[in-house]
């Protein structure tokens, strides 16, 4: 009977040896179920953390000139443009709307005759980066042979699509050079430069530029050492910011044509101080450049060479292409 008992006493135990052992296993699961959850919250919270670090950090210009656009929203054009007369630091080249003119004789110098070709742009502006490319080259031939007068009107909204506030920083170089080097084939290599399809930063891609690589820029194009270090500057800042505000304003500057019919882009064109459609030109002509050239009434073959001008002169609208049929 003792062996039986003991038998029995032997079951009783591993039952209870068991039974210890599967709730101490479970014990030790919903321990590890409970520590997994606590890690898995502090990770979601660090990757949350870091997520909105990394949204602040890319965004935060665009959000700043966002709340001040929000109000600058409400203002008239006159009101803006009046806010544009009253920033304090203005470049000196630049006319009270925002333009600087270059022709052959330089800077704010004006070849009487020619028609006047007005580029708005912005240095981050994919669009603008395709329109130098394609046409400035005609445009420089046709600026030193005296057959046009160019006027630039440089922007900075497209600090939006940057880390590094690329537009405003590209554009307070233009506004110095051009107040302390008079040749324009510097400032407009300058430009071509920072339109490089091999240096321009692609919008929202993330790539920073330094200093000295736009000063870089800046030299390989004719600008002195000293003129390209100094032109590293805020300066001109404020008034950008108020251009930004005025320039899309000015209805005489919206798109007439396409899905961005009644409002202002970059980049936009204006011959004479009129509004060209590019939309409607490209429609018509195989490329940018030989719409601009019909709509400037000269052949190409007829581009830098001293002596013939554009047909429409200095006053001229620009020829559209039912017209030029």
């Amino acid at each position: 009977m003792s062996n039986m008992g003991n038998h029995r006493q032997s079951r009783a135990e591993r039952r209870a040896a068991n039974e210890a052992t599967a709730k101490a296993a479970a014990e030790q699961a919903a321990k590890e179920r409970r520590q997994q959850t606590i890690i898995g919250a502090c990770v979601l919270a660090v990757i949350v953390a870091l997520v909105a670090v990394i949204v602040l950090a890319i965004w935060q210009p665009w959000k700043s000139k966002s709340s001040e656009s929000s109000n600058a929203s409400n203002l008239t054009v006159q009101q803006a443009y009046d806010q544009l007369q009253s920033v304090k630091n203005k470049p000196s080249t630049a006319n009270s709307k925002g333009g600087i003119l270059l022709s052959k004789d330089g800077v704010g110098k004006k070849v009487a005759g020619a028609p006047t070709v007005a580029v708005y742009m912005d240095f981050m502006c994919s669009g603008c980066g395709n329109f130098n490319r394609l046409v400035d080259p005609t445009l420089e031939k046709m600026l030193d042979a005296g057959q046009v007068n160019l006027e630039l009107h440089p922007m900075s909204f497209g600090d939006r699509w940057s880390k590094d506030n690329y537009s405003t920083r590209a554009a307070n170089m233009l506004l110095y050079i051009t107040e302390h080097d008079d040749d324009p084939n510097h400032i407009l290599g300058f430009i071509s430069n920072m339109y490089a399809d091999d240096f321009q930063p692609a919008e929202n891609s993330g790539v920073t530029t330094s200093d000295d690589q736009m000063k870089q820029q800046a030299t390989k194009a004719g600008v002195s050492k000293t003129v390209a270090d100094a032109a590293v500057t805020d300066k001109y800042t404020a008034w950008l910011d108020a251009i930004d505000t005025y320039t899309p304003k000015r209805s005489e500057l919206w798109n007439t044509s396409g899905d961005l019919k009644g409002q202002m882009t970059t980049p936009t064109v204006t011959i004479n101080g009129k509004f060209w459609d590019m939309n409607q030109s490209q429609s018509v002509y195989s490329d940018t450049k030989t719409s601009l050239l019909a709509a400037l009434g000269i052949a190409e073959d007829k581009v830098g060479v001293e002596g013939t001008m554009p047909s429409i002169g200095e006053n001229g609208k620009p020829i559209t292409p039912s017209a030029d049929k």
